[in-house]
């Protein structure tokens, strides 16, 4: 059973030869005592012709879609008439078929894919990943994983392996705990991030660390997010902001030119956190279009329109001709997103038409000017707290986008930084200030006088994220290296003396023994593939995903366990509590 190559691989080269193949039927068709077999394998297909007067005709008779066979034939050209092009240009005369082995009838037709309902994809996931969109993506997720680790060698990066049992400190959202058999009452918990560690190895001198590590978080999912998923993990010490984001950018350029064959311009535009939201109402925008906010507070305010007149801020955004319904839609849209509504109005003329344009008489030279608003098209309005408003618009900006695809005449991938995030956000539930990315986040330094004071809200970080079409694939940050410097921030945060030693403790130790200036970023790598891959949710780039759930169907997880395997824990499970409750 000696292969020849892989159907793929087959070229002109093979023409006249004899050739061993293996792999899936992908289709029989019996055509007036001719035989044609589609053979599949994870490469391409190919078409194999067996004659009536063949020794392989009576067992090519017997073979099914999905069987496993091998093929023995030779391959040439096909009939001048019948060539498309590549592949398709030629076929195997077969002289002997096997069946490896027989298959049941599939519970679903492999070639329909995407239509097939992801439910029963997911419970017959071995079945789909057989799909040559699914095993493209994956390959090209191993090309990806390829690039990183060449380019992070050549680099000088060492690959360490974190511990994926661990304690339980907040990291922003909820842990996987397991319990402990050996230490009865006790938990580990399942890694959000190798984030302590990775600081350690800068502390114990490793310079320069990386790995692909799996990490675990038990939040809401939705299409490019998994409880368990992949991180491209990396640390640097003795670096700046700047040391970091050169080698990140080096770092992307290489694996799309590798993998995609794709150049992206270098360097990367950047973008402050206040500007991105101030423009385009998201800290990670899709610059692929442009369609930013236009600001027209200060024509406004004092004015008749109560609802703009006190507002902090009024920002605009010009579309184009929207339909009563489709403005509708957008009011939804805003209203999701915190709005109390969406003002608008038409350009008619040297004025505006529709919504609220009995409001916008003065302003309307103004506005026209500012916004380059055509004939017929449309202005619509967010007003408000700054915040809100700028997020609402920004819903808006990418239900246009999706409306109108404007985001098909720009480039395919449009990368780019954001930068000088907040140090710290209040948090008005609970009326107390939190971080915005960890509690290990270096602040500028010229800000730190204004820890504890009302002004520490301005205080801005060295944190930094990496975006692409719209999606944050990157978030990191200079670290705190300073013990000093680290015990404000846990004051900042609320955190006491005592308090910060209970959750950190192992931490704050090794911190005091001589740590350098060090910072790192860590990629969501399974949504950096999907945007590579062109997918519409992560769940298509991953081998084995969990549903929108969070269930595993193929392998029926999370499942119960046995009342032994819990007393061996000293764990009970208490009564279902209903959500409602």
């Amino acid at each position: 059973m000696k292969r020849t190559c892989y159907v793929g691989e087959l070229n002109e080269s093979y023409a006249g030869r004899a050739v061993t193949l293996q792999g899936w039927v992908n289709r029989r068709r019996d055509l007036g005592g001719l035989i044609f077999i589609e053979l599949r394998d994870r490469s391409g297909i190919v078409q194999v012709e067996v004659e009536p007067d063949s020794p392989a005709f009576a067992e090519a008779d017997t073979v099914r879609a999905e069987y496993v066979v091998e093929v023995e034939g030779h391959f040439q050209p096909r009939p001048e008439g019948q060539r498309k092009g590549g592949l398709a240009d030629y076929e195997v005369i077969a002289s002997r078929v096997q069946v490896l082995n027989t298959a049941k009838t599939p519970p679903f037709e492999l070639e329909k894919g995407e239509q097939v309902a992801e439910d029963i994809r997911l419970k017959y996931r071995y079945l789909d990943l057989r799909r040559s969109e699914m095993q493209r993506a994956l390959m090209l997720r191993s090309k990806a994983v390829a690039a990183v680790t060449a380019f992070l060698d050549a680099a000088g990066f060492v690959q360490v392996e974190t511990p994926m049992l661990t304690r339980s400190t907040p990291e922003g959202a909820r842990d996987f705990l397991v319990p402990s058999r050996l230490n009865p009452s006790e938990f580990y918990a399942l890694p959000q991030s190798p984030q302590l560690f990775k600081q350690l190895l800068m502390i114990a001198g490793f310079d320069r660390y990386y790995q692909l590590a799996r990490c675990f978080r038990d939040e809401d999912l939705r299409a490019d997010r998994q409880p368990d998923f992949t991180q491209l993990d990396m640390e640097m010490s003795f670096v700046t902001q700047e040391d970091v984001l050169e080698v990140q950018e080096r770092l992307l350029a290489h694996v799309f030119r590798e993998v995609l064959g794709v150049e992206l311009p270098l360097p990367f535009p950047r973008l402050s956190y206040f500007d991105a939201m101030d423009r385009y109402g998201s800290d990670k925008p899709d610059l692929r279009f442009d369609l930013g906010f236009v600001d027209v507070t200060d024509l406004f305010r004092g004015g008749e329109f109560g609802a703009f007149a006190d507002a902090q801020a009024v920002k605009v955004l010009a579309a184009p001709n929207l339909t009563r319904k489709q403005i509708d839609e957008l009011e939804r849209v805003a209203k999701q997103n915190g709005a109390r509504g969406l003002a608008w109005v038409k350009r008619d003329g040297e004025g505006f038409t529709g919504g609220i344009s009995k409001f916008v008489g003065e302003q309307a030279a103004a506005l026209i000017e500012r916004t380059g608003v055509g004939q017929g098209a449309t202005l619509l309005f967010a007003a408000g707290e700054w915040k809100k408003a700028v997020s609402a618009l920004g819903a808006v900006r990418l239900a246009l986008r999706d409306l109108f695809e404007l985001a098909s005449n720009g480039p395919r991938f449009h990368v780019s930084w954001v930068v000088d995030f907040p140090q710290l956000e209040f948090d008005e539930d609970s009326g107390t200030w939190t971080y915005m990315h960890h509690p290990f986040t270096a602040p500028h330094p010229e800000d730190l006088p204004l820890f504890g004071t009302e002004q520490q809200g301005e205080i801005r970080a060295q944190a930094y994220d990496l975006v692409l079409n719209g999606y944050e694939i990157g978030g990191g940050s200079i670290r705190i290296h300073d013990p000093a410097v680290q015990a404000q921030m846990f004051r900042a945060i609320g955190l006491t003396e005592e308090q910060a030693r209970d959750k950190f403790g192992f931490f704050l130790d090794a911190l005091g023994y001589g740590t350098p200036p060090h910072g790192g970023i860590a990629w969501g790598f399974d949504r950096l593939v999907m945007v590579m891959a062109g997918a519409g949710s992560i769940r298509e780039v991953i081998a084995f995903p969990k549903n929108n759930r969070g269930a595993d169907l193929m392998a029926e997880a999370p499942s119960p366990v046995d009342a032994g395997q819990l007393a061996e824990v000293g764990v009970q499970v208490a009564s279902p509590v209903r959500m409602e409750e």
